[in-house]
């Protein structure tokens, strides 16, 4: 995602100052993030929120695709406010994908006068993907459950108890990632499915938050970008 990000934005005619990997965390200094607008971070959830509250004391906003952390999200959001920061965070920056979250929330308010249909949702990535199920699911799943009348939970790959309902997590090959909710009766079945051909999309949508957060102060997500 970083070298996608990198490719991206300087296609756009931005210049990249400051790459932060594994091989050299102490680089993250106030110092050097003064000399950039806008950090956009994707790692992993137990470095996330520290790479976070670093750019909010430096002054820099914040991008983030990482998923995983967001049982500390209200933390992070008054910390963000605390600093008068900015924190742009997306579960998923495909357009697509946020068109596809208001599509899934749509239809679950469709369904859910009608009890007889049981939702259930699949989601497939790449072996190299740690959390399960995805940022994406979650956030699918929350929608649901929101405007569900019968409904009050999901469960992750296993049996779901009459309120419940499944996310099935499928990690294999290079998958970017594959997102299906399935309403099914005795009778018949409705189906939506968001599938991603490669990662461009995602990042992409980064770089777009990234320049949005140039001229936009706050807590902010892909439905400002998108006016949605």
């Amino acid at each position: 995602m970083g070298k996608e990000i990198e490719r991206i934005a300087v296609s756009r005619g931005h210049e990249v100052k400051l790459k932060i990997d594994i091989n050299n965390p102490e680089d993250l200094t106030a110092e050097n993030l003064q000399k950039c607008d806008v950090a956009v971070e994707f790692t992993i959830p137990k470095t996330a929120i520290s790479n976070y509250y670093k750019c909010f004391e430096a002054g820099i906003p914040v991008v983030s695709g990482t998923t995983g952390w967001l049982d500390k999200k209200e933390e992070v959001y008054r910390k963000c406010t605390e600093n008068n920061g900015t924190f742009f965070y997306g579960s998923n920056f495909s357009v697509g994908v946020n068109l596809f979250f208001e599509i899934n929330k749509k239809l679950a308010e469709l369904m859910s006068k009608h009890t007889e249909y049981n939702v259930q949702m699949t989601e497939v990535h790449h072996t190299q993907k740690l959390d399960a199920p995805s940022g994406t699911a979650i956030s699918l799943a929350e929608d649901i459950l929101e405007k569900s009348n019968n409904k009050i939970a999901w469960v992750n790959d296993s049996a779901p108890a009459e309120n419940e309902f499944e996310i099935k997590s499928e990690r294999r090959g290079q998958v970017p990632g594959i997102h299906t909710i399935k309403y099914e009766s005795d009778v018949d079945y409705i189906e939506i499915t968001h599938s991603a051909k490669n990662r461009v999309g995602f990042a992409f949508g980064a770089v777009l938050a990234a320049e949005y957060c140039l001229n936009h102060k706050g807590i902010l997500t892909m439905k400002d970008l998108l006016n949605i």
